[in-house]
């Protein structure tokens, strides 16, 4: 030990926490204080010194705790670190410089270093707190992890709930104790840190084949003691069941930060004790290092960062001006033998960023390199099943390339054109289709893209392929039509804009400046749904009238005996007793068969198209007004009681629900749009199920987009994360507009969403990072919406005009159809059609 200065002239820095950070502060500080001016007090909550976090999982197997000391953790030998192992710092006096411990000694300070660390975030899911819950952070945890799986037995299922890096960690450390894993993630894919949707897919698959199971997109809802006693019963948000032995909760961590609250240090609006590039707190005698600093508002949860803190707290201790440079939050590692690899800017948030990705699903690999938007600089990459070549491209992030990116990933392809590349080339990863097959597709009559992904299924999983397709379509000789039908050459996008830049407000001028002909039931109605969507005007207005559908010309939903249904607005499923009280009342009056929808609400069926006033006249004058089930538009946006009355409810998704419903009421758009508010991750809402469902977390709404029913359900994919209200509503605003703006005729978002080049990524660019600068544009296009919306059937009882429509006979506009029967028989009222034998006995001669 140098001694060169005397101990009364020693400075004391304490240090609140012994992990690897702490260490490497402690470490440092005795390397570089030469003359031995500070005396250090290391205050270490768990029983062992510091050692490697990082390798927890290879204590499983060793159970040799020895083997996982960081070298010269207990300072042996030198006097002036006093390490104190098993005693938590428990209070801090700013005001006298000293921090209680959890013994009960009072240490004085000079400069106080907070190392605490992070601790487990554990969702606070009924029965977290059961005995064979646990998490997956020390040495101590894994032991009781491993008593309960050895008294479970071989085989037994163990449930990790995170499937980020330490959940995967969590779950093969299950795994070698001879468990059956199942990986419960929240966010649609594994690693959503650290891998995109392609990567986390390949991911998935390859963890799958190694006796994992993993459910994505779901949230663990109850955890509950198995019926027998022995074991736990997971309940998920999708209403699945999993029995296990035990729980390990690994859904990421919180910066532990309570010491420097209660001390009154500043801290950050995500946790996270706030520092200067110095590493100095709001407290000039405090420092703060590794997991538990917010470096100017942000935490780094690496422990590379973390060492580069505590380089920088020492260098500041001995008078240095020495400053965070930053992290590289790149990342190699091996999971369940897996490959995966993360670098730069991995995920392309940069304005202008490309990405050139390599998906073979037959090899198990996945690679994506994010170029700048000349293709000439390497931003970031991810590497899925094989890394090898990390070592070489990491050091590239922020260079030019020395070659085409692709080379740098598929030197064997990615150069070669369509027409170079060889039958048995793979084109579309996902579904292991062909070349050859998309070819013989299209000569066998395929042509155009749905068509090929009908008959080979390429394009349908990722829609990373759908250039490649356009391409093959052009090499063989085959014109790529976009025209909406044989009245119009443009496609339903090009009529959009036209419509919106010249101000053409009917269909006859449209046609008859950029078409032809008198038009048809493709144009008709898709040039009626334009107008609507570009203006307030009604759409029984004048010409347009002329140009809706059945439903939307009698603004009712036809049923198959030619009577109509009645569907009154519930906006979030809210409806007043009175309300109900007077549909009710409509029902018994005008005989009509009543049932709740899925959307929640109440459809009366069974009206007559000269009945539709005076209903609507009673709905009206309670309050009510179109549901628009008829319509190409907004129909529900559901929700659960969310807060409000759900003890396990995070937000209030009903009061939500209401504000979206009647903020997108009305909106006119390709194809139907459903909406849902689920007020926690318990989902009951079923947001995931809609073209937008937004999911209640505790720091505010997480935002899906996508999810379709039909002949092929989709679920919404994640479009953006803890978003407060207001960003919320923007994203949503935008990326409603930009589908109306986009979609084809009759496209619902999911294949819209399958369709664009660039898929989700180029999606979040759009709505997130305006990548298009059309931000500004589309809030506008909402706002005035909004500020135009005027119910339907309030503006048709007001106008004699357009009540005159709603007549069986236009001669005798007071009698109804005789031919509309029903059946009472049963013990639900039931239309009756006319020569359709079987349906009712006598129904013929009636």
């Amino acid at each position: 030990m140098n001694a060169a200065v005397e101990p009364g002239a020693r400075k004391t820095v304490v240090v609140a926490g012994h992990g690897m950070v702490g260490h490497r502060f402690v470490e440092a500080l005795r390397a570089r204080d030469l003359d031995g001016r500070w005396q250090v007090v290391v205050l270490g909550e768990e029983t062992l010194p510091a050692y490697d976090r990082v390798g927890l999982s290879s204590y499983v197997g060793s159970w040799d705790a020895a083997q996982l000391a960081l070298p010269g953790n207990e300072y042996a030998g030198d006097d002036l670190v006093d390490l104190r192992v098993g005693v938590r710092a428990d209070a801090i006096d700013p005001a006298t410089r000293k921090v209680t411990t959890s013994t009960g000694d009072v240490v004085g300070y000079d400069a106080l270093v907070l190392a605490t660390g992070s601790y487990p975030f554990v969702p606070p899911v009924p029965g977290h707190d059961l005995p064979a819950c646990f998490v997956y952070r020390t040495l101590e945890d894994l032991d009781g992890i491993r008593a309960t799986a050895q008294a479970a037995g071989p085989g037994a299922v163990g449930v990790v709930v995170g499937g980020g890096l330490l959940g995967l960690e969590a779950a093969n450390a299950l795994r070698l104790l001879g468990m059956t894993p199942h990986v419960v993630e929240y966010n649609s894919r594994l690693m959503p840190a650290q891998v995109d949707e392609g990567g986390g897919a390949i991911l998935e698959r390859l963890v799958t084949d190694l006796g994992l199971e993993v459910h994505t997109g779901v949230g663990t809802s109850a955890i509950e003691p198995a019926e027998d006693g022995a074991g736990l019963r997971i309940t998920l948000s999708d209403e699945s069941v999993i029995d296990a032995a035990l729980v390990v909760f690994s859904a990421g961590v919180r910066p532990r930060d309570q010491l420097a609250r209660d001390a009154g240090l500043e801290v950050g609006p995500r946790g996270g004790v706030i520092t200067d590039l110095g590493m100095r707190t709001s407290d000039p005698h405090i420092w703060a290092v590794g997991e538990v600093a917010a470096v100017e508002g942000s935490c780094y949860g690496l422990v590379a960062p973390g060492y580069t803190t505590a380089e920088v707290a020492v260098d500041r201790l001995l008078g240095g001006s020495g400053e965070f440079p930053g992290a590289d939050m790149s990342t190699k590692l091996k999971l369940l033998g897996v490959d995966v690899a993360s670098f730069g800017d991995a995920h392309g948030v940069t304005a202008g960023a490309l990405s050139v990705v390599l998906h073979d699903a037959a090899r198990g690999t996945y690679a994506k390199l994010v170029v700048s938007d000349d293709a000439k600089t390497l931003l970031g990459g991810i590497l899925v099943g094989d890394a090898s070549a990390y070592a070489a491209l990491r050091p590239l992030v922020g260079s030019v390339l020395p070659a085409e990116p692709a080379a740098l990933i598929s030197p064997a392809g990615a150069e070669l054109g369509a027409d170079a590349l060889p039958d048995e080339a793979q084109i579309c990863s996902c579904n292991n289709v062909s070349k050859g097959a998309i070819v013989g597709a299209i000569h066998e009559g395929a042509c155009d893209v749905p068509a090929i992904k009908g008959c080979t299924k390429a394009g349908t999983s990722c829609g990373g392929c759908v250039p490649m397709l356009k391409k093959l379509l052009e090499q063989s000789g085959v014109e790529m039509s976009k025209a909406l039908c044989e009245h119009f050459d443009q496609s339903r996008q090009e009529l959009f804009h036209i419509v919106a830049s010249t101000g053409i407000r009917t269909f006859s001028q449209l046609i008859g400046r950029h078409g032809r002909g008198m038009g048809c039931d493709i144009c008709k109605p898709t040039v009626a749904s334009i107008l609507a969507s570009t203006s307030s005007d009604h759409i029984l207005d004048g010409e347009q009238a002329a140009l809706q559908d059945t439903n939307d010309h009698f603004l009712a939903n036809m049923q198959k005996n030619g009577t109509y249904s009645v569907v009154p607005r519930m906006p979030g499923g809210e409806v007043t007793a009175d309300q109900l009280i007077e549909i009710g009342s409509i029902a018994k009056d005008f005989g009509l068969y009543v049932k709740v929808t899925g959307g929640q609400r109440i459809d009366l069926f069974g009206a007559r198209v000269e009945q539709l006033p005076k209903i609507w006249q009673r709905l009206v004058d309670a309050g009510m007004e179109s549901g628009h089930a008829y319509g190409k538009s907004l129909r529900t946006v559901k929700s659960c009681v969310g807060s409000t009355w759900c003890r396990y409810g995070q937000q209030d998704s009903v009061g939500m629900a209401v504000l979206l419903e009647k903020r997108y009421r009305g909106l006119r758009s390709p194809h139907k749009l459903k909406l849902a508010v689920s007020g926690c991750a318990r989902e009951c809402a079923e947001a995931r199920g809609k073209d937008v469902g937004v999911i209640a977390t505790e720091h505010g709404w997480n935002l899906y987009v996508g999810g379709n029913g039909g002949l092929t359900p989709k679920h919404a994919v994640l479009l953006a994360g803890d978003l407060d209200d207001e960003t919320l509503i923007k994203y949503i605003d935008r990326y409603l507009m930009f589908y109306i703006r986009t979609a084809d005729r009759l496209q619902r978002t999911a294949p819209w969403q399958e369709a664009l080049e660039g898929g989700l990524d180029y999606l979040k660019a759009v709505v997130c990072d305006d990548s298009l600068g059309i931000a500004a544009e589309l809030e506008a296009a909402m706002v005035r919406h909004v500020a135009g919306y005027r119910d339907e059937w309030a503006a048709v009882l007001d106008d004699p005009a357009k009540l005159s429509r709603f007549v069986s006979f236009v001669n005798a506009p007071e009698e109804a159809d005789p031919t509309i029967t029903f059946d009472d028989s049963g013990e639900r009222k039931t239309p009756v059609l006319l020569g359709m034998p079987g349906i009712a006995e006598g129904s013929a001669a009636r």
